[in-house]
């Protein structure tokens, strides 16, 4: 695993779906894709046309597409499914709950273009609350997806992890944090900046990007903290968490989603069973989503590096 952060931006993540998954239909014959009338929307379109055995376009019925995941998990197949973040979560949660998870009916699911990155696709399609959803489901596993070296190994091990396993992931590019061909391990967080301890930022997504940032403009002006990525929401790394929050005392939440249910609840949950540290955060609050481009909603929410900054300055106050 190498960090190789710089600022850049990172390749489409909609450039890694036709390789990765056309690859692990390939290696194993259990493997299929479902899609929910986007197939063009992530790349996927041209491979399906071609391989009409393994990829079914399930039409605009999500709901019909996670039952019939399930029903193909059940016979032994290894589904993964995509649709936009909100239809992959509000509505088949029903579904995915009790066909899926009640069920032990392993399946992927894939909700692109969350929170903000729906931009102008406006507030119809800008789950804020996917994460809350998915973190009841018991056993699930929730991936917040920052860079495409992160989706490409991830969603490779995903098709023989038990479960359901929710990737909430961009289908344009983000801010580029890991080497191509890294490996990285379900439910473990992962320091991405160590500037020193006056407090720690725990990030996931495209917020990833923003904290290291932040860190590098705060160690500029004297003040030193830790970032660390916590991709797995669900299971959370709660031996990172509780040693990081204990070191520094001052922690800063920064998601792309609503800090009810989602990156803070859980992170709060853990500190205050284990280790109760001052907390802050960066994260939609209790609100709906609305149109326009991703660097205004960006602002309109709250989700920038200038917040994250000034949250930090606030909770080292508490310490």
């Amino acid at each position: 695993m190498k960090i190789i952060y710089n600022g850049e931006k990172d390749r489409a993540f909609k450039e890694v779906y036709p390789e990765v998954i056309p690859a692990l239909c390939e290696e194993d014959p259990r493997v299929v894709y479902l899609d929910a009338d986007l197939m063009n929307c992530i790349g996927m379109l041209k491979w399906a046309n071609e391989h009409p055995d393994r990829a079914f376009d399930c039409g605009i019925a999500e709901a019909n597409m996670a039952g019939i995941a399930a029903g193909l998990a059940s016979v032994g197949f290894k589904p993964i499914i995509h649709t936009f973040g909100p239809f992959a979560s509000r509505r088949c949660f029903d579904q995915v709950f009790l066909s899926a998870g009640y069920a032990h009916n392993d399946i992927t699911v894939i909700g692109s273009d969350p929170g903000v990155c729906a931009a102008l696709n406006g507030g119809t399609h800008m789950p804020f609350e996917d994460v809350a959803l998915y973190r009841t489901i018991p056993t699930a596993t929730i991936f917040d997806i920052a860079d495409t070296a992160q989706l490409a190994d991830l969603l490779k091990q995903s098709v023989n992890m038990k479960g359901v396993k929710y990737f909430r992931v961009n289908r344009k590019n983000n801010i580029k944090v890991y080497e191509p061909g890294s490996h990285f391990t379900a439910g473990k967080g992962i320091v991405t900046k160590e500037y020193g301890c006056d407090a720690v930022i725990f990030a996931s997504g495209i917020m990833l990007g923003k904290a290291m940032e932040a860190a590098d403009k705060l160690h500029g002006e004297g003040i030193d903290v830790t970032v660390a990525d916590l991709f797995t929401i669900k299971p959370l790394d709660e031996e990172l968490v509780i040693d990081l929050a204990g070191k520094c005392g001052a922690v800063v939440t920064a998601e792309n989603h609503n800090r009810i249910g989602g990156l803070t609840s859980a992170v709060c949950e853990c500190l205050a069973m284990n280790a109760p540290t001052p907390v802050s955060c960066v994260a939609v609050e209790d609100e709906f989503g609305e149109v326009g481009p991703q660097d205004y909603l960006e602002e309109r929410f709250g989700l920038t590096t200038d917040r994250i900054i000034t949250k930090v300055k606030e909770v080292i106050e508490k310490k």
